[in-house]
């Protein structure tokens, strides 16, 4: 279907248009994966979308939802969620990628089933570090210690205790300049 560009009245074709458009958001789509971009290529492959230019609405249909599903890190399979990392995904995807498929693929249920299995087992692999952080914990208190005595996670940090930072040397113009900016603040508040 050709239709006038209402602007500069070159005659345009929608198809031509929405290809493009598809294309456009595949291109842009592709940093979002990173280094794993051409593995999730290779499994978008599986789909069977050659030629590329027949199939742009499905290629970036494919990469939106594996875009979702890399950003979220959480899939649902049979009405129920389950968390995956991204290394998880990655793994998963490395399982399909170099398996031999007769067919193309029609759908993402062969990587969920797949992604299952990894889900369940970084979910018992951080049930097990919980449960020594706990039990490490719990040890130091029976000892006496208190909460001081036992190692923080890696992922907590604390912010600098202010008796660690050094005073500001300020010359006296400074502490003026600084002064006149409380006030205009000031003033411009009240």
């Amino acid at each position: 279907m050709k239709f006038p560009c209402p602007y500069c009245r070159k005659e345009l074709n929608l198809m031509e248009l929405q290809l493009e458009g598809d294309l456009n958001a595949i291109v842009a789509m592709m940093p979002l994966f990173g280094r794993h971009a051409n593995l999730v290529w290779a499994y978008v492959a599986l789909f069977g979308i050659s030629p590329m230019k027949n199939h742009t609405k499905k290629i970036r249909v494919i990469l939106e939802e594996m875009k979702t599903l890399f950003l979220a890190e959480e899939f649902s399979f049979q009405k129920k969620r389950h968390r995956i990392s991204a290394a998880g995904i990655v793994e998963a995807l490395n399982v399909v990628v170099h398996r031999r498929f007769q067919d193309c693929l029609d759908s993402h249920n062969y990587l969920k089933r797949i992604m299952i299995g990894i889900a369940e087992r970084e979910a018992q692999g951080a049930s097990r570090q919980a449960e020594k952080d706990l039990r490490r914990r719990e040890d130091a208190l029976l000892a006496g210690g208190g909460r001081e005595d036992y190692e923080r996670p890696a992922e907590e940090t604390l912010a600098p205790a202010m008796k660690t930072v050094p005073p500001a040397r300020l010359t006296d113009e400074q502490i003026a300049e600084n002064r006149r900016r409380i006030k205009e603040l000031v003033g411009k508040i009240g």
